[in-house]
């Protein structure tokens, strides 16, 4: 089953509008969330946003293993378009949907620097130093307002250590305090003591990113993926227990699901090379919503190869389509939203995927993956616990 992004009061650009509107800043003209008025968490002194990457909501539904997490289940939310880490934890970061912060997938485009980068690493796709230590300041080249300077309340992050000081992270950060952790257990007790020890309200944000790369590795239907996650909702019952009473409205969700391919659900464009020639760019995106740009002239021949030979795995649409559409959010587009999404994107239908690669990179296979639009990538839970 195919789903497209709500960001009418049913998506997580939603909740974000709920969240700003709730801790006393402005929410703009996104609906607030139907699942989580702004009103409701006038009552609460913390309020804490813990995303686990990964955890979609069919996902949680289906495992016993999640007791503490189901039972606190208040419904499901979208992610964005495309729904992977890049685009929607960008979303979380800024309150604003992909259409307004412009960032679209793992790997983008940047024309202003004449490059592909991974967007979380600012890394170029090539290699190298990172945009940081090339002198590229992140902050400048996003152009974002942080959530944390949105808000009327102080903020602190929980990040992995190894990411908390990434240029992504702190182009993010604002005014908020940042705090990085080496593990589950300190992430979670630096959850309790910043909730316990507040004497006045406070925003609380913690990232959790095991899940999604266990699903990556070994499938989001592995063995490891469901004691990992039982892991995850003891230690969020844990929690619950510790800071009963102390007026803290945790929230739990995520910013993607995944599915599960097999060999023969990969497509290398190795295999395709009549279709590598009409490209004048690497796929950019991700595996399951590849924007291609495509060389002057070689339209047609890019558009018959697709539809002559690819599809039963890819259904071919414009990017401008896509975003006249709403499938990256309302409103006027970042001004630069175009050129990041390519001239079409392939979206893969079932579990394919399409992959290229640069001389240098090591060839690997990732087993969950996300991106496109099945229910199992785009539903995320609304976990809500009043303590």
């Amino acid at each position: 089953m195919t789903c497209l992004p709500d960001y009418d009061g049913g998506g997580i650009a939603n909740l974000m509008a709920s969240l700003i509107a709730g801790l006393g800043g402005k929410q703009g003209d996104l609906p607030a969330a139907s699942l989580l008025h702004p009103d409701e968490l006038s009552a609460y002194r913390n309020v804490v946003l813990m995303v686990l990457d990964g955890l979609g909501d069919n996902l949680l539904q289906a495992s016993k293993e999640a007791a503490w997490l189901n039972r606190h289940r208040r419904g499901r939310l979208t992610s964005v378009f495309p729904p992977t880490t890049a685009t929607a934890i960008t979303t979380y970061l800024t309150g604003e949907p992909p259409s307004r912060h412009g960032l679209t997938g793992w790997h983008m485009y940047f024309r202003e620097l004449g490059s592909v980068v991974a967007v979380l690493p600012c890394r170029p796709r090539f290699g190298g130093a990172t945009l940081g230590e090339a002198g590229v300041s992140v902050a400048t080249l996003l152009n974002h307002v942080p959530l944390y300077d949105r808000l009327a309340v102080p903020s602190h992050v929980l990040s992995p250590a190894y990411i908390a000081g990434s240029d992504f992270n702190l182009a993010h950060l604002g005014g908020a305090a940042l705090h990085a952790f080496e593990s589950w257990q300190e992430l979670l007790s630096q959850v309790s003591q910043l909730a316990r020890e507040a004497d006045s309200r406070r925003f609380i944000y913690g990232y959790w990113p095991k899940l999604d790369g266990l699903g990556h590795e070994q499938g989001i239907g592995s063995g490891s993926v469901k004691e990992h996650l039982a892991m995850l909702d003891a230690g969020l019952s844990a929690l619950a227990g510790e800071l009963a009473g102390s007026g803290t409205l945790l929230i739990v969700t995520a910013d993607h699901g995944q599915i599960d391919t097999t060999d023969a659900d990969r497509i290398d464009l190795d295999d395709h090379p009549e279709l590598a020639r009409t490209l004048a760019l690497p796929l950019c995106g991700e595996s399951r919503a590849a924007y291609c740009y495509v060389r002057a002239g070689m339209e047609a021949a890019f558009e018959n190869y697709v539809f002559d030979r690819l599809a039963h795995a890819a259904a071919l649409h414009r990017s401008a389509d896509l975003i006249a559409q709403g499938w990256f959010g309302p409103g006027a587009p970042h001004p630069r939203l175009h050129e990041r999404a390519g001239d079409y994107v392939l979206v893969m239908k079932e579990h394919y995927v399409i992959k290229d690669w640069l001389p240098q990179e090591r060839r690997h296979t990732l087993v969950g993956v996300h991106g496109g639009i099945t229910a199992d990538e785009m539903h995320v839970p609304l976990v809500t616990a009043s303590l």
